[in-house]
């Protein structure tokens, strides 16, 4: 038995580290000004241990966590 965990994007598909995904949704950033806009592809996410979550940078936020039900694998 594995113990790695499987991330899912919103539509159920299984994102793996490094993979490229689209925002569905607009996202407010927490402690910031900066909205990220729905459409936009972020690169090489990182997989935290968390099924429900992400890392990954962006041109506005670097070091953010997305959650995943917001997400579709591009």
């Amino acid at each position: 038995m594995s113990d790695e965990v499987i991330v899912r994007d919103s539509n159920g598909t299984q994102i793996n580290e490094g993979d490229s995904v689209t925002l569905i949704k607009d996202l407010k950033v927490k402690g910031t000004s900066e909205t990220i806009k729905r459409g936009t592809l972020v690169k090489n996410v990182r997989l935290n241990g968390n099924p429900g979550e992400v890392e990954c940078n962006t041109k506005q936020v670097k070091g953010l966590v997305l959650k995943t039900e917001f997400l579709k694998k591009a």
